[in-house]
Parts: C-alpha cells; sequence; structure tokens
C-alpha cells in the first residue's frame, strides 16, 4: 500500500544532542539536518499513512535513544494541510487551499 507524501519541518531538542544525531540522518532519506543554536532542524520529504503515526515513529526512534527529547514538527501533505506537534500531542491542523 502507497502511503500520502508529506513534508515535514521540525525542530529536535535533546538533553544528549549527539546521540540522537544518527537516528535523525538515518529517518531522513531525502532532506537535511543542520544543527542551529543547540537544537536540529530536520527538513524532508517522508511518506506514511498519516502525519501523526509519521510523528510518533520519529519521536519514539528518538526517544530510545535519548529520552529528554522534544520534537516540534510541522507535517505538510500533498493537499496543503499542515499539521503542527508538539512531542506526541497534534496541537494545530490548517487546511490547504485550492488554488
Amino acid at each position: 500500500m502507497v502511503g500520502e507524501r508529506f513534508k515535514v519541518v521540525a525542530r529536535v531538542s535533546s538533553s544528549n544532542p549527539k546521540a540522537i544525531k544518527p537516528v535523525l540522518e538515518r529517518a531522513v532519506a531525502k532532506g537535511s539536518v543542520r544543527e542551529s543554536k543547540g537544537e536540529y532542524i530536520l527538513e524532508s520529504d517522508m511518506e506514511g499513512e498519516n502525519a501523526r503515526d509519521l510523528n510518533r515513529e520519529l519521536l519514539s526512534a528518538l526517544r530510545r535513544v535519548e529520552k529528554k527529547t522534544r520534537l516540534r514538527a510541522e507535517w505538510t501533505s500533498d493537499d496543503g494541510t499542515t499539521q503542527r506537534f508538539f512531542d506526541y500531542a497534534l496541537k494545530k491542523t490548517t487546511r490547504g487551499t485550492t488554488k
């Protein structure tokens, strides 16, 4: 089954940044991970069932390495819908506009 495509832009902070960097780099097949002001900025395209599952998978992988890790992420689908998460919690959904 083919999943939906999402563009993710996320800020990741942790009490042990060196431990989570390899996990971030493995998770990002198409995109980039860069360091900025003590946190990592992740930009990538990912594919999955929905933004909530992708967000959960990413944060769970990071927390297996370092429990004190925070993820602030925006997942945008191809239809323009953006979902904002803080850790596992969905904070806001913005519907895309059709042109």
